[in-house]
């Protein structure tokens, strides 16, 4: 772990060391914590969903033909929520017996473009992002063309109503709440023109005002999913952009148009301050594209880091 401001330094425990608990997947994606004791993590290209027990380090397959799960979570009665980003399109929850019920797959008579990341609030509504990704090449699933004009951030209600709470941002992705619920942040893929988070004032009546940049990557960081501690800091997963110099270099007598950003000085895990200030890096050996908080005591961070799930003890906690 990196400090990058004094303040990150009472995270940090000195003898937890990083953990590579999984490995085998092609492109890890969307950690979700179980109290039972397990994580269960998507496996995109693979179309599949894994399963790492912590008691007995057992990897597992969850679920195959998982609708190129991407983004889970866990709801208030300890369901499975996935985002089901390509081909199904849609959000689905599983119940305790194992069957699917389906909680979104259309607005307004369209299909969904890709669902990919999900949050839970505290009065059991269910917010997701619905970027293009799924359905932009065949890659993460089935190349297809959106039906919705815009790609949006949706709410739906406890009652099964679906809101589009957002429909002004360019692919959005990763979404997280404030450990009070009265901010929802956001990343923004690449239009502004770099990767953002977005936050937003939460209204008693849902809606989304306030709008406010709270963190740039620059032209070479790439945020995608993150998740917020209980002092508000917001865990990020980090890596390249792939953004290319806008200059070839000389590499062995030929002219190479490298990355702006060295994986090795990227790939890890970016934690800004609520106000948006970057405090401190756990550096990976991989690119992570999202995270969540576990274990017993909520304080153990698990990292889906291109073919890996990363472990390490940390002295924060997640925020729900």
């Amino acid at each position: 772990m990196l400090v990058l401001d004094p303040s990150f330094a009472r995270y940090r425990i000195y003898s937890s060391t990083l953990e590579q608990v999984a490995t085998g997947m092609r492109w890890a994606e969307g950690p979700v914590y179980f109290p039972e004791g397990y994580v269960l993590v998507s496996d995109i290209p693979n179309n599949r969903i894994m399963k790492f027990d912590e008691k007995t380090g057992a990897f597992t397959v969850f679920r195959a033909n998982a609708g190129w799960a991407n983004g889970n979570a866990r709801d208030r009665r300890g369901r499975l929520i996935t985002c089901e980003h390509s081909v199904a399109r849609r959000v689905v929850r599983t119940e305790r017996d194992g069957r699917i019920t389906v909680l979104a797959d259309s607005f307004e008579g369209k299909r969904l473009n890709a669902p990919n990341d999900v949050v839970v609030k505290s009065d059991d509504s269910v917010w997701f992002t619905d970027p293009l990704f799924g359905i932009n090449g065949e890659w993460e699933g089935a190349r297809a063309k959106p039906e919705q004009a815009t790609t949006n951030v949706y709410r739906i209600g406890s009652d099964g109503k679906i809101t589009a709470v957002l429909t002004d941002l360019v692919n959005p992705n990763g979404l997280a709440f404030s450990p009070d619920e009265k901010k929802l942040y956001v990343v923004e893929w690449r239009g502004t023109p770099n990767r953002s988070i977005w936050s937003y004032d939460v209204g008693a009546d849902h809606t989304l005002s306030g709008k406010t940049k709270l963190i740039d990557a620059a032209d070479q960081g790439a945020l995608d999913g993150f998740k917020v501690d209980r002092d508000g800091n917001l865990w990020c997963g980090w890596g390249s952009n792939g953004a290319l110099a806008a200059e070839p270099s000389d590499v062995g007598g030929r002219k190479v148009f490298q990355l702006r950003g060295r994986s090795e000085d990227l790939d890890g895990v970016m934690v800004f301050n609520p106000q948006g200030k970057a405090i401190g890096f756990v550096r990976l050996p991989e690119r992570c594209a999202n995270l969540t908080f576990g274990g017993p005591k909520n304080n153990r961070l698990y990292m889906a880091s291109c073919h890996s799930l990363y472990a390490l003890y940390v002295e924060s906690h997640g925020a729900a």
